[in-house]
This record gives C-alpha cells, sequence and structure tokens, in this order.
C-alpha cells in the first residue's frame, strides 16, 4: 500500500487507504481510524443503534465512503452505495467482494423507505462547497441520518432530517473519535471524547464560521 510501511493494520487493508502512522520497535505502521470514527460517534450519539439498524444507504463512493461501508459491514449491516457516477460506486462494490450493493443516484429515493440508517459521505453541503440537494420525504420513520461533514455542524440535510423527527449525527464527533487513535498510538495516551472536549471544539468552529 505505502512502501516504507513495515505493516498496515486490519481496517487499511479492508479499506484500502492508510489514514494514521506510527512506528513500532523503530518500524513504521500505518493504520485507518475512519471507520473508527464514524462507529464511535454514532454510538455516542445514537446508544443501541445497530440493535435494530439492518439496511444502511451511503450517498457517495470516495474515500469516506470505503471506511463507512467497512464499519457498517463490520457491524452486519446490509449496505447500498449510490454515487452519481455508478461506475466509482461499482467500484467501491467490488473493492469490497460484492458485499456492498452499487446503484446510480436517482435510485435513492426508492431505497429511503427500507434505510435504517442514511449517511452522507459526500462534500455536498460542506462549507464552501454546493448544497446537498437530496428529499428525505419518503425515509424510513425513525431512520438516523449521519453526515460525515462537520463545517457546519447542521447541513441541510441534517436540518432538514432533524425538523422531520430523525435522529441525526454530525461529523464532528467522527473528526473527534479518529484523532484519538493517533493521539494514543503516538503518546500512549488514549483520549477519553467528552461533551466538555465536544463543546470546546464547537465553540472554536462556530467562532471561526460564524455565517454559519
Amino acid at each position: 500500500m505505502i512502501p516504507f510501511l513495515a505493516r498496515t493494520d486490519a481496517a487499511a487493508k479492508a479499506i484500502g487507504a492508510v489514514s494514521t502512522i506510527w512506528t513500532e520497535d523503530g518500524r513504521y505502521v500505518g493504520g485507518n481510524a475512519d471507520a473508527h470514527g464514524f462507529l464511535g460517534n454514532i454510538d455516542e450519539r445514537c446508544p443501541g443503534w445497530d440493535g435494530h439498524a439492518r439496511r444502511a444507504t451511503v450517498l457517495g463512493a470516495g474515500g469516506a465512503a470505503r471506511a463507512v461501508a467497512y464499519a457498517l459491514l463490520e457491524r452486519g449491516l446490509a449496505v447500498t452505495v449510490v454515487n452519481r457516477t455508478p461506475e466509482r460506486a461499482a467500484a467501491l462494490a467490488t473493492h469490497f467482494d460484492n458485499r456492498v450493493d452499487a446503484m446510480p443516484w436517482d435510485a435513492a429515493a426508492g431505497l429511503l423507505p427500507v434505510t435504517d440508517l442514511l449517511v452522507n459521505t459526500t462534500s455536498l453541503g460542506m462549507a464552501g462547497k454546493a448544497q446537498l440537494v437530496f428529499d428525505l420525504a419518503g425515509l424510513k420513520p425513525g431512520a438516523i441520518v449521519y453526515d460525515v461533514i462537520s463545517v457546519p455542524l447542521e447541513t441541510d440535510l441534517l436540518r432538514t432530517a432533524r425538523l422531520q423527527g430523525h435522529p441525526v449525527v454530525d461529523g464532528l464527533g467522527m473528526l473527534l473519535h479518529q484523532a484519538g487513535i493517533g493521539f494514543s498510538r503516538w503518546f500512549g495516551v488514549t483520549p477519553v471524547v467528552t461533551p466538555d472536549l465536544r463543546a470546546l471544539v464547537e465553540a472554536d468552529i462556530r467562532a471561526k464560521t460564524p455565517a454559519l
């Protein structure tokens, strides 16, 4: 994957990407903390969610989508990825030995009535990017809507979902839980993502992006 690495962890191998590098016995080791961050965040914000969630729909087919798909497969969910470029969705499905279903973007509406977890992994809705135009009208009652974007803290997708009564999960906690993996590898101490820590980072984001 990366020539100078002595080895990579299971998540990095499965996802096909390294997001964290550390040393062990003088050798470089690569890992991927994205799936850990994704799951740590939703586990914190919606405790017990995976006890009833069976089907997930993932918007996008980039690197974040790979990490999310891996995480959801590990939790036993059926995963469908939809993307504006069908070939990219198909490539992601192939990467996971077709344990993931790939569909074109316009198929998403038909998936919503049976979706327990909807995840946006695209950059649409991020500060400085175009908005994500997506109709949640047919989404299964009680389905969780998760946006991996952290700035703004509440995207249009999450705002719409919240107003329709859906549990929502923003992307900030994913970043915090991801960072904990690197910190523990580098300094030997595992930080805890507390409400106070989240509030501190939230305040910093709001101060730097007052219009969001």
